[in-house]
């Protein structure tokens, strides 16, 4: 091996300190992958050896450690200074005869084993990079689509420069490296045809959570560096590794980015000027850029790399838009949420306000501070310790006022992208993509940037409460009964999964609808004959989907399978939607479809609803979309739940349609369930355990109808209790009539969250498991654990 440059195929893990983390990691993939089907592009790097040899040229080495001795990091201004001179030093040191030519030998022989036309890339590596402990991705500067030995020579040049950016140096007194050890290596690489293409980053951990199951994939059009940097909204997707284990459809969960612009190549192959940018055409905007195939093959190649490499992963790919083949063109150790400790801490707002904007949510936290809008990085010194940074976007060179900020909003940006990197390994929360913050924001206004509702990061007006709950289970006894949780909004299953649970006791359809879709199911059907606006809307929400059926069938699917891949393998009892007519009425076209009741709580919902003319062919949809989840995906944990069974004769009759529509108790393991939450079911538990596998006892309603309570009444809340006898005798009826037919019961109510001497009285009488919400879990599980 050459002491200034070396192949990449003859490079290992083990030459981090002569090649930089990136490029030993393209070596060890190329060498020690290939035969498992990773394609990954060839190249060549130069060591640490001849970047620590060039400065000592006219003691360049000398004049950069006396000039950063005593500059203060803190002085945005300072630091730029002294940054942009020590570039401008490295730019007009020239290259020894001896590397010059070493470059030259090694281009000339890369360029006889590449295709006819091929470009190339020139990427940094530093020696200190992408370490386990440490994420200097994206800190110093990668160059694409150059050709010519002089260009060629000429990017390697500026990424020996890009060592000493503002944010590198930054960073390395942030995290306690000294200057002087850490060298830097460019790896000139293949370049992949992705501006024809597409390409992405994906993660083999989800990237909020830290949940380990999924592979995490975007992918936008054009060349990686929009998605990378932050510049574009682009797709995502979330693959479950269990279910690609067993070739299932294992994408439980996609998202359409808005993907406007692309990087391509320019005729000119100079550093600096060798890619420009594009619109994209709306009709390709609109939908998705990779194939459900492509997506299957990237996770495929993620697990292939995780496994090899024994930890998380970072990886970058791209699409090559000529022979459509898949490359890997980066993989690193992921650097945040692997490091985390087994603490699970859930930030939780204690009001509400006016949101002013919306975006993807970084961190699952919350911060507060007065609003700082930098439409220049040159006014990034403007920004006070504790404001929120609101931009346009963001690249790693503000890592240095990112640390002052309580949080960041951008217009731009994905939640793979650079800002949110850096936000998550700063612990800040951060809102990307959300295409107008600048303009909605203004400066200093007090603002609440709340991560912690799940995938949605929203601007709240003022400043808002809220609380800190740190969920170390610590060591836990084993419980007398199982413990499952409540879950509602599927972008937090992947975090409430990773508290101690036995499952999901009930799964709630009504976010998915609600928020997911947003269309009454009647309008989805009947699209044809909706008003033009309502069609518009519909369109736009369906973007990316083959027809709007679908796209109900699929968004409602995803939904559940997010949750139920979060649990998995433990059983997630999905319950079929609960809404009442008055909260139908609130979708998109549900004022068309839904009557005027006075008393909506006990009017035209649950099996009543299923079973009528006007909303069975609703029903179907979603029994389409369980009946996909359970064995088209594979994920037969899920069991399904039918609230409100008035009389026997629902019963029976829901039963039937289930049947019909290809859900047959018992049939591939399907367990179905029923709310047990009319005094009836109680009274009559012994005939309805006929229709169904057992009860999960709904104590609000049960506790409502029993007493005659309005359960949302102010006046009457003294009264609404649990505890009541008349509703304990309802369910020690429920209970045993469970025992005695030997079938689950369970209770998935408010009850044993609120009142642990309820948990307690529960578990003496025999109840199977207790559903909770999961900010209860921990303290109900140590509660009945003593006894």
């Amino acid at each position: 091996m050459s002491n200034y440059v070396i192949p990449f195929e003859k490079l290992r893990n083990k030459d981090v300190a002569a090649v930089g983390g990136k490029n030993a990691s393209l070596g060890e993939m190329i060498s020690q992958l290939n035969a498992k089907g990773v394609r990954v592009p060839g190249g060549f790097a130069t060591t640490a050896n001849a970047f620590n040899d060039f400065l000592k040229t006219d003691k360049l080495g000398d004049k950069i450690i006396s000039e950063l001795k005593t500059l203060d990091i803190n002085d945005v201004v300072a630091l730029a200074k002294s940054g942009k001179k020590i570039r401008k030093w490295i730019i007009s040191t020239p290259f020894s005869k001896n590397f010059d030519n070493a470059i030259k030998e090694s281009y000339e022989k890369l360029i006889k084993t590449s295709a006819k036309g091929t470009t190339f890339a020139v990427r940094s590596s530093a020696t200190a990079e992408d370490l386990p402990d440490a994420s200097f991705a994206g800190q110093q500067e990668s160059f694409l689509n150059i050709h010519g030995i002089e260009n060629i020579k000429h990017a390697i040049k500026e990424v020996f420069a890009s060592l000493y950016n503002d944010r590198a140096i930054s960073y390395r007194v942030h995290k306690g490296f000294v200057h002087s050890e850490v060298a830097i290596s460019a790896g000139v690489q293949q370049m992949v045809r992705s501006d024809i293409g597409c390409s992405g980053v994906m993660f083999t951990i989800d990237t909020e959570s830290g949940f380990k199951d999924v592979v995490f994939i975007t992918a936008s059009y054009g060349l990686g560096e929009t998605v990378v940097q932050g510049a574009v909204n682009p797709d995502e997707f979330y693959v479950h590794k269990p279910l690609l284990k067993k070739n299932k459809g294992a994408i439980v969960k996609r998202s359409i980015g808005s993907k406007k612009i692309k990087m391509v190549f320019s005729d000119d192959t100079k550093a600096g000027f060798s890619t420009a940018i594009e619109d994209v055409e709306d009709e390709e905007s609109n939908k998705f850029c990779i194939s459900d195939e492509d997506i299957v093959e990237l996770a495929k190649y993620a697990v292939t790399i995780e496994s090899h490499y024994k930890c998380p992963m970072d990886i970058e790919w791209g699409k090559n838009g000529i022979d459509g083949k898949i490359y890997i063109l980066q993989a690193r150790p992921e650097t945040v949420k692997s490091q985390t400790k087994n603490v699970v801490e859930i930030f939780k707002l204690k009001e509400t306000g006016k949101a002013i904007v919306a975006g993807r949510a970084v961190t699952q936290k919350i911060g507060i501070g007065s609003v700082k809008v930098v439409k220049d990085p040159a006014n990034m010194h403007l920004v006070n310790p504790g404001d929120v940074l609101v931009a346009d976007m963001t690249d790693p060179n503000w890592e240095p006022v990112m640390k002052r900020a309580s949080a960041l909003v951008t217009n731009r940006g994905g939640r793979t992208c650079h800002a949110a990197i850096i936000a998550r390994e700063l612990g800040i929360p951060a809102i990307v993509g959300s295409v107008n913050a600048t303009e909605l924001l203004k400066d200093d206004d007090l603002v609440t940037v709340s991560c912690s509702e799940g995938e949605t990061g929203i601007v709240y007006q003022g400043e808002l409460k809220y609380e800190v709950e740190t969920k170390d289970d610590g060591k836990l006894s084993k419980p007398p009964i199982k413990i499952m949780m409540n879950i509602g909004n599927p972008d937090m299953a992947f975090t409430f999964a990773q508290i101690p649970n036995h499952g999901v006791g009930l799964a709630r359809l009504e976010f998915v609808i609600n928020n997911m879709i947003g269309i009454h199911p009647k309008a989805i059907i009947n699209y044809k004959a909706m008003p033009a606006e309502v069609q518009r809307l519909i369109d736009h929400r369906s973007k990316g989907y083959i027809n709007p059926k679908q796209f109900y069938i699929d968004k409602i699917s995803e939904g559940i399978a997010t949750i139920a891949s979060a649990f998995y393998p433990n059983p997630v009892i999905v319950r079929t939607s609960d809404f009442k007519s008055n909260e139908y009425k609130k979708l998109v076209a549900g004022d068309i479809y839904e009557p005027e009741e006075e008393n909506p709580m006990i009017g035209f919902r649950g099996a009543a609803r299923y079973t009528s003319k006007e909303f069975k062919d609703c029903f179907e949809l979603e029994c389409i979309a369980l009946k996909k989840v359970r064995e088209e995906m594979g994920l037969n944990n899920v069991e399904i739940m039918i609230p409100f069974v008035r009389t026997l004769d629902e019963a029976k009759s829901v039963s039937q349609i289930m049947e019909d529509f290809g859900l047959k108790k018992g049939e591939n393991d399907l367990r179905i369930i029923m709310m047990c939450e009319v005094p009836s079911n109680a009274i009559l538990a012994n005939e309805f355990m006929e229709y169904f596998d057992g009860f999960s006892i709904g104590s609000n309603d049960l506790t409502q109808l029993t007493l005659g309570t309005d359960r949302d009444s102010g006046i009457l809340a003294d009264g609404f209790d649990e505890r009541n006898s008349a509703v304990l005798k309802l369910i020690e009826l429920a209970i045993s009539s469970a025992k005695k037919n030997k079938k689950y019961i369970g209770i998935c109510g408010q009850g044993p969250s609120d009142h642990p001497d309820f948990a307690d009285w529960l578990v003496k009488k025999g109840i199977s498991s207790l559903s909770l919400n999961p900010d209860t879990v921990i303290s109900t599980w140590k509660q009945i654990s003593k006894k």
